[in-house]
């Protein structure tokens, strides 16, 4: 009899110390969420393909515009961001215009550009590389756009040079955009 007084004693105290599974259910329960949100950024290239024209006299610079949709969110107080092209195939044919090797002298394809806020666009006219990435726009600390996005664009200029041969040429051009 005494070991069945041992084990019965010993059964009350595993099952007073168990968890009681079944006691989690009820009738409404609760979670918290928790999300960490972080610097980040996205463009699009509005103008697929981008046409130079020379308009007005004779020999004036070709040029057109390349239309981008930005969205941005920076870290506030320390962030930056930027959006950079770098010229990624020069022009071709060969015997036309030329980023990389210009057939003569000051040929140059430069470019200016607008940003909506929160953006500062380039300041003044830029020359286009094949070399390093240029600067489009800037944000600082705290900048963000609008959901659907905010505008910017670049307006290109290129030397209308005799020397280049008739034709159509053609340079890719790769637009980048950051954001800390």
């Amino acid at each position: 009899m005494k070991h069945n007084h041992i084990f019965a004693l010993t059964l009350a105290v595993v099952l007073l110390t168990a968890p009681a599974t079944y006691a989690q259910f009820a009738a409404t329960g609760t979670t918290t969420l928790s999300v960490t949100v972080s610097a980040e950024a996205a463009l699009s290239v509005t103008t697929s393909t981008t046409t130079l024209a020379a308009l007005g006299t004779i020999f004036n610079p070709y040029t057109g515009t390349t239309n981008l949709t930005y969205k941005i969110r920076t870290t506030q107080s320390t962030g930056t961001g930027s959006v950079t092209l770098k010229v990624t195939s020069d022009f071709s044919p060969a015997n036309g215009p030329s980023v990389t090797t210009p057939p003569t002298a000051g040929d140059a394809l430069t470019y200016t550009c607008t940003a909506a806020a929160p953006a500062t666009g380039c300041s003044g006219s830029l020359t286009a590389s094949t070399i390093a990435s240029t600067s489009v726009a800037t944000f600082g600390a705290g900048a963000s756009s609008s959901n659907a996005g905010n505008a910017a664009s670049t307006v290109w200029s290129l030397t209308n040079d005799p020397v280049y041969r008739t034709g159509s040429y053609s340079a890719t051009v790769t637009y980048t955009i950051s954001a800390t």
